[in-house]
């Protein structure tokens, strides 16, 4: 498809809107009782070119800049948060580890296939007892030309509807904390793969959490990921971007969260008079918007840093703040929001939008690929790297 103009790329925001808002929203009142995502959900995302558009041109994708990638999350962000954190997932750390850190044999096989969701990966990282980091347990041992792989993940996304999974995992346990780590590239259907069940989730509902189990799993070199060892580099590599795009969801959500408060606050009359003009209300609504541009201008402020140099300096610190930012964002328009609707917004059915819904869907964001603490963590360690001071472009 080529470069789009500034005209064809507003027009397909506009879509994207309408989509979320639209059939998405309509779908999604099955979704919350069913949690599972109907297949007419994926052939809209197919349609809607939603797994292609973030994609390199050689790819099937259309080359867009990441500030292009993130207002297209933005967009698709206002709909239900279970199909948000699917294609948010599609837009970034489903094809991202292989084009960065796959042998160039592995992306001609498999690259082609994101596009059209023949290839739909899972991120399988976390462990019950192992945490995210170099404490990992999964362990696989080289033997020839394969690695044979023992242990558990758990909290995974994305396992009911992928095809790979990038599974990291201990190779070198006598290696330091920085190089124990490897990170590979797995087809589901090999054998001693198995998926283990976990509960319903509170919001986000239809997207897929489950546990993944390993047992003598044989996995071919030729799926590893860079090379042995760095897979703790990989992993912090590819969750600092995708954190961006979590605050760009985070961005959509607060977003709509504040035009339905506007207009509830118009509406809604007591004592003679819309409550948009009482103080107390104006006070909130001042409060929300603050913290919808403030966290617009940090992710777009990370993007021009990204399209600078993928690698920069202060790539990990920023994606941290922009993701630690997004949560707080959340919390302060969600809980505004509900005491300006009220009653009504408890309630699952409201004519102004899906209040309690959104509600809901925002709290999976305070622990989707990093909790807060963690972010802190991150930022402390950059800050003081950095002597407290940051970069930015004109």
């Amino acid at each position: 498809m080529g470069k789009l103009s500034e005209a064809q790329f507003d027009a397909y925001l506009k879509k994207i809107r309408a989509l979320a808002e639209g059939k998405l929203d309509a779908m999604q009142k099955d979704i919350e009782v069913t949690n599972v995502f109907p297949e007419e959900f994926y052939q809209l995302g197919i349609k809607n070119d939603l797994y292609r558009c973030s994609l390199p041109s050689q790819y099937g994708g259309w080359d867009l800049s990441e500030l292009q990638i993130l207002k297209i999350q933005e967009e698709f962000s206002r709909g239900p948060g279970g199909m948000r954190m699917h294609l948010h997932y599609a837009m970034d750390l489903n094809w991202r580890p292989l084009y960065d850190y796959g042998t160039e044999a592995l992306k001609k096989e498999l690259m082609p296939g994101f596009q059209d969701r023949s290839v739909f990966t899972c991120w399988a990282v976390t462990e019950e007892k192992g945490g995210t980091g170099a404490d990992i347990q999964t362990l696989a041992v080289k033997d020839g030309d394969d690695y044979v792989m023992n242990g558990e993940k758990f909290l995974i996304s994305h396992t009911d509807c992928c095809n790979y999974a990038y599974i990291t995992c201990l190779t070198n346990p006598d290696g330091d904390k920085d190089h124990r780590l490897s990170t590979f590239m797995v087809p589901c259907n090999s054998p001693g793969y198995e998926v283990t069940p976990m509960p319903h989730m509170m919001g986000a509902r239809g997207a897929g959490h489950t546990g993944l189990k390993f047992t003598n799993m044989r996995v071919n070199k030729k799926y590893l990921l860079g090379k042995e060892g760095q897979g703790l580099e990989i992993a912090i590599h590819s969750l600092s971007v995708s954190r961006v795009h979590i605050a760009a969801s985070n961005l959509g959500m607060a977003q709509r969260m504040l035009e339905m408060s506007l207009k509830r606050a118009h509406d809604r009359v007591t004592f003679g008079k819309p409550i948009i003009d009482r103080q107390a209300i104006r006070m909130k609504i001042a409060d929300m918007a603050t913290h919808v541009h403030a966290l617009r201008t940090m992710v777009y402020d990370f993007a021009k840093d990204y399209e600078k140099d993928a690698e920069g300096e202060y790539i990990e610190e920023k994606a941290a703040m922009c993701k630690l930012f997004s949560i707080w964002t959340t919390k302060v328009v969600s809980d505004e929001m509900l005491e300006i609707f009220g009653g009504i917004g408890y309630f699952e059915d409201c004519e102004y939008g899906p209040v309690e819904r959104m509600y809901r869907d925002a709290r999976a964001m305070w622990l989707e690929e990093g909790t807060p603490t963690v972010q802190r963590i991150t930022i402390s360690r950059q800050a003081i790297k950095h002597g407290g001071n940051l970069e930015y472009l004109d």
